[in-house]
This record gives C-alpha cells, sequence and structure tokens, in this order.
C-alpha cells in the first residue's frame, strides 16, 4: 500500500528526532505545514527547556463562526531512534528491527497532515484548526508544560497519542510525581565495631518495608525504581538512595499515599537518628471526564459516524493531555493504531493511520454542542 499517509509516516520516521534532538524534526515540520498554507507560530522554549526545539503552533484559518478546535502530537521519540529504516509487510509498517518505529508520536503528525490535504482536497467549510506539534514529550512532558496556551485559540482538542486500535478515548489519566530519598546514616568497620555505625541501607530496609508499593488499588500504584548503597562489604553504609514514583487518578488518594510517605520517612529516621533529604516532584496532574460530558460525546458521535466503535478507557501513564488540562485546554487523548511502542518490535497498521483520519474529520465536521457565556 502506497498512501500517501504512508510515504509522509516513512519519511517522517527516517529523520532522527530522539528527545533532545528535535532541531532537524523541527525544521522539516516548519516547512512542510507551512508549504501546505498554515501559519507558524514558533515559542522560545527551549531557552528554559534545553530540548533541541520550541513548542510549534501551525494555524489553517477556518469559518470564523465556528469554535475552533486543536489537535496535538509530540516529536520526540525514545531510544533507539536514530537510523530507523522504516518496511512495510501486509499493510502494516516496522521498522527493520535495530531501532523504535517512532510512530509514537509521528503518527500522529501523520494523520495532523492528511487531515490538511484531505481538507484543502475537498474546500470543505471547517472551523479554524490548530495543529500543536511539542518535544520532550518521552522525558517528561517537557515541551508542552513550557508552552504557553494562550498562543492556542480553542478550548478543546485532541491529542492523537495513545496506543491500540482506533476508538479508544481516556477518560483519566493519573497525577504522577517522581521522588528521590537519601538517608545519611553513619560509617563504622563492620568486622570491629559496628555497633558504633548507623546503616542507612537497613533504615533505608525499614522504611521501604513500611511503605504501600505496587498496585496499592485500582486508581493507585507506587514503586520502588533504584536503590544504591554502601562502599564495600567490610563498611557499615553510611548513604543509601531510593527512587521511585506514585501514580493515582484519585488525587486524594494520591495525596494520602504521599503523606504516608513523609510519615514514615520521618519516623523511622527519628527512630535510627539518620538525616534524610526527601525531594518530590509532580510530573503532571492528572484528569478525569465522564462519559456524558458534551465533549466526550461529540468524539463519540465522531467516531460512529467515522464506523469506529468508541471505547472509555482509564491510563495508568501521563501524556501530554495531562497539561493541557491541567494549564486550561480541555483535551482528550484518542489511540491511533500504533503497538509495542518503546521497543524494536514497535508497528502500525496503515489502516489505522486512515481511521485516524477519519475520525478526525467526522469530528471537525461536527460542530461543538457545548455553549459558552
Amino acid at each position: 500500500m502506497n498512501s500517501r499517509i504512508t510515504q509522509m509516516l516513512c519519511e517522517m520516521v527516517r529523520i532522527d528526532s530522539e528527545s533532545g534532538d528535535e532541531r532537524i524534526f523541527h525544521n522539516y515540520l516548519k516547512t512542510t505545514f507551512t508549504n501546505l498554507g498554515l501559519k507558524c507560530i514558533e515559542d522560545g522554549s527551549l531557552k528554559k527547556t534545553g530540548l533541541g526545539a520550541n513548542n510549534l503552533v501551525f494555524i489553517l484559518e477556518g469559518d470564523k463562526t465556528q469554535e475552533p478546535l486543536f489537535f496535538s502530537s509530540h516529536s520526540d521519540t525514545v531510544k533507539p531512534g536514530k537510523g530507523i529504516e522504516p518496511v512495510i509487510v501486509d499493510g502494516v509498517v516496522y521498522s527493520k528491527g535495530e531501532t523504535i518505529l517512532g510512530a509514537d508520536d509521528k503518527a500522529g503528525i501523520a494523520i495532523m497532515l492528511e487531515i490538511i490535504e484531505r481538507l484543502k482536497e475537498v474546500a470543505t467549510l471547517h472551523p479554524t484548526l490548530e495543529f500543536v506539534i511539542t518535544p520532550g514529550e518521552e522525558i517528561g512532558l517537557i515541551g508542552a508544560q513550557a508552552l504557553d496556551m494562550s498562543s492556542i485559540r480553542s478550548r478543546f482538542g485532541i491529542v492523537l497519542d495513545s496506543a491500540g486500535p482506533v476508538g479508544a478515548m481516556t477518560l483519566a489519566s493519573p497525577t504522577l510525581s517522581t521522588y528521590t530519598l537519601e538517608i545519611e546514616g553513619k560509617a563504622a568497620h563492620a568486622g570491629l565495631e559496628p555497633e558504633q555505625g548507623i546503616s542507612a541501607l537497613e533504615v533505608l530496609a525499614k522504611i521501604m518495608a513500611n511503605l504501600p508499593h505496587g498496585r496499592i488499588n485500582s486508581e493507585t500504584t507506587s514503586n520502588f525504581g533504584t536503590v544504591e548503597g554502601g562502599v564495600a562489604s567490610n563498611v557499615v553504609a553510611d548513604a543509601a538512595v531510593l527512587t521511585g514514583e506514585i501514580r493515582s487518578i484519585n488525587f486524594d488518594q494520591f495525596e494520602g499515599i504521599r503523606q504516608i510517605y513523609r510519615n514514615t520517612i520521618d519516623t523511622t529516621s527519628k527512630i535510627y537518628g539518620t538525616t534524610v533529604r526527601f525531594e518530590e516532584e509532580i510530573k503532571c496532574y492528572g484528569y478525569r471526564f465522564d462519559q456524558n460530558d458534551a465533549d466526550v460525546e461529540r468524539v463519540t458521535r465522531a467516531m460512529m459516524k467515522a464506523g469506529i466503535t468508541p471505547r472509555y478507557e482509564v491510563s495508568g501513564g501521563g501524556s501530554d493531555a495531562n497539561v493541557f488540562n491541567q494549564k486550561g485546554k480541555k483535551a482528550i487523548n484518542i489511540s491511533i493504531g500504533y503497538e509495542e511502542i518503546h521497543t524494536v518490535n514497535e508497528y502500525i497498521p496503515i489502516a489505522a493511520m486512515e481511521e485516524a483520519v477519519d475520525v478526525c474529520l467526522a469530528l471537525i465536521e461536527s460542530p461543538s454542542e457545548v455553549k459558552h457565556v
């Protein structure tokens, strides 16, 4: 199958854009979108983020009596993402197997470009459309976090960045925080006078034994990621470090787990007489939509019009949709067909990309029923 959208995807994945190295790909995007007649707004966020490129917003002007609509994808890929060679087998795009494919999320950008091409071909009346492309999504939603949301006119939009067959809408996504716990004990010779030392590793083990971790319930997880400590087998360890994360789509539960962490760390460190430093960073805030939400119903109607059965999902991971919702731009993340992302086995059926285009075009043709004062 030698479709236009396939050619666009294959062309884009051949351009390296691992997180932090997006500059060349963004130059390509600026040329490609502006050649289609879109206006480009580029911010100066890379000075703040240290990424390879700024955020991009491309504007396709339309009927000003209709509410504008935005679509968003990210430009960066995970590693190994250099020298990608796409291959097509039985209507499915893969990499040669030595790298990821990069359909996460260049398939989303290919869908954007195909939407624009289709609209120009049929000269359909449409609202103003904004196409938002962010760098650094894979390493903490960095580009989106730095984006000035006042540069986007649309109230509502679609994030084209979810795995699985077309039809899924992510109606809930978690608040996520990462943490580093450092414990300072007291060194001593482990054979001659171990009682003179305070083992930071022992204290850390006590703390970890009393912290909730793993699957806490259907809405909340926590994880111990890495543990480091000690210098030699004959020295009582005077330092230990734990890194990890907490996630929950229920913010009250999220706050409750964070408080348990603080209380457990403080109590245990006082018992053993250690010094601790606990640093935590909220990477993104969660959101939750009801199936009866007017914008969810609008996307549902668009999927059904495109012949797709809607599915409503809860995600355990974050995306740029978290940032948009946090910062006042309502966004729903939808699946676009890629599978086995972040692995060398990543693939995407061409038919799925075409289905995603059909859903987006049906959404564009469906006016918003949300009333604003």
